[in-house]
Formats: C-alpha cells, structure tokens, sequence
C-alpha cells in the first residue's frame, strides 16, 4: 500500500508528527512496537508541558488516544503497532519501508525511533543481565525493597534513579565514572541530601558479582589504589542510549555511534525525502518537549516538501 508519508516511532516524537500530518490530511502511517517510548515507564513526569506531574503509563495513554482520534474515517492516519520496520530502500523517488514480510511505498519518512538502553561492559555484566543487571528504577525499584543496591551513572536518568530508589532500597550507592555529573544541580543536590545514599565520583566499575543472582559489585576510585567490594542486591544502569536506528543505516548518514544525522533548521537528513526527530538524532538535547517539538518542525517542512516540489 503506498502513503504519502510513514511515520516510525510512536513516542513523543513520532505521536507529534502523526498528528500534525493527518491535521495537514497526509495519507499516513504509523508503524510502531508500541505507544509512549522510554517515558512510559517512568514513575513521575515533571517536565512534560501542561501537566505538572504525569505518570508514564499515563502520558502513553494520552498519546495512544491523541493518535487514535485520527484514525476515524473522516481522518486520513492509519496505525500498524506491534510491529517492526527491518529495512528501508529507496527506488527513484519512493522509500519501501520492509516490516517483516510486509512492505509499504511512501513519498517521504520521518524517523523517530528514539533509542535503547547502553549496556555494562564488565565482567558479569553479560551472565547477569536482567538478573540483577536492571534498567527500570520505575518498575523494578519495588522489588529490592529493603535491600542495598546500586546505580551506574551521572547524568539525570541515573540521578533520578538514585531518588527513585531510595523510596524502596535500605541504601543506594551511586557509582560514577567522571569527576562531574551531567544532572541538574537541583538533583544533584537533593540526592545529596538524601540519608540512605551514597555518591561516588571518579569511580571506575570493575566487576559484577553474584550466583544466580548479583550479589555484590566491585569499583575503584581514582586517588585508591585497592577497589572496593559492595554488597548489593541489584545495579541500576544507567549509562547512556543507543539510537534504534540499524534498519536506516544504508539509507541515510548515521554517526559513528548510531544517530541520524540531521539538519536542525528542519530536521532533514541527509537524504532527499527522510527527516528524523528526538533521541535517535544528532539532536543536541534529548528531552519529551524538543523530540515533539523537533517532529513537528520535521511535518512543516516536509509538507512544504511534498506540496511544492512535484
């Protein structure tokens, strides 16, 4: 079936673009996992414009149901969820977007596929992913109540981590690799003040222990020449994003570590007819607010595109 644009991605990003597309009446579609993107598992939002405070799971709903109004029969998007783009080629002036077996034609795409979590390079870090190796401090905070565990990393995600684990956690050891956090000072000093946490900075992670299960972790500050042996029952990681962008690299331009580049004027890549938006970009802040705010920009401009250009 051929659109005239195909959205990939359903977070923030691809939601905004969705909407303004089928505002703009472009035969659409939407081709997604699921709905809500990495801010759907998290416990309390703050930052998500006109909404004070929002739960994850609640955002995702609103937006499911922001897309969905526009799928009625008077409105021109169509949704495919529960599925994933495997490829892209390019043929003349038309994209065929591969989702399994499937395949779909389009005039022109916008990539909004935001990314996944980094993981530990250690050893153990492999023997025991997911089995004390955890990445949702939302969802798996509650079972470690009453038991030490650990975080990796320094920026906001690992900071809010700290706070939302301290809640549950008899302690919360923090280990950082650099001299300096990348959170907000605010976090930083309100974990700082908390009286079940510990702060590590310039603290290397050697090892992850355990039997089935983790048990302890090994660091080692920079100025000691002995590391440190901690008992703990889980390690939440922390430590960065890895763009879901493998189905576009010989499509389009990607860095070295995975993200699309993008022109920020207009959220063009470096191919004719693909524009991209949110945290799989080169994008220089990955927040909810600048990924929609991206994706709409990114349907202004292809509009124009499709509509004078022919």
């Amino acid at each position: 079936m051929h659109y005239e644009l195909i959205i990939i991605g359903a977070g923030p990003a691809a939601c905004a673009a969705a909407v303004y597309a089928a505002r703009k009446r472009l035969q659409t579609l939407l081709i997604a996992e699921e709905v809500g993107g990495q801010s759907s598992v998290s416990d309390t939002i703050y930052n998500w414009i006109g909404t004070p405070e929002i739960g994850g799971g609640e955002l995702a709903a609103s937006l499911k149901r922001h897309i969905e109004y526009y799928t009625t029969p008077d409105h021109t998007l169509s949704l495919k969820l529960g599925a994933r783009v495997t490829h892209i080629t390019k043929s003349g002036d038309l994209f065929t977007i591969n989702v399994g077996d499937q395949s779909y034609t389009t005039q022109s795409v916008i990539i909004a596929t935001g990314s996944s979590h980094r993981k530990l390079d250690v050893p153990g870090a492999s023997e025991f992913d997911h089995k004390g190796i955890m990445y949702c401090a939302t969802c798996d905070g509650p079972l470690f109540a009453g038991q030490p565990v650990a975080v990796a990393g320094g920026g906001n995600a690992a900071l809010e981590a700290v706070l939302q684990l301290s809640q549950y956690a008899s302690h919360v050891t923090l280990i950082h690799r650099s001299d300096a956090y990348r959170a907000d000072q605010l976090t930083v000093d309100k974990v700082s003040q908390l009286p079940n946490v510990t702060l590590y900075k310039n603290a290397k992670l050697l090892e992850i222990k355990g039997d089935k299960f983790v048990n302890g972790v090994v660091f080692q500050e920079k100025d000691l020449n002995t590391p440190t042996e901690l008992p703990i029952s889980a390690i939440f990681v922390e430590i960065g994003q890895i763009p879901s962008t493998a189905f576009a690299k010989d499509v389009t331009t990607l860095t070295d570590d995975g993200k699309i580049v993008v022109d920020p004027m207009n959220q063009r890549t470096t191919t004719l007819g693909i524009w991209a938006a949110g945290d799989c970009t080169t994008g220089l802040y990955h927040q909810n607010n600048i990924a929609a705010g991206d994706a709409v920009k990114a349907v202004e401009d292809l509009y124009l595109w499709l509509k004078t250009s022919k």
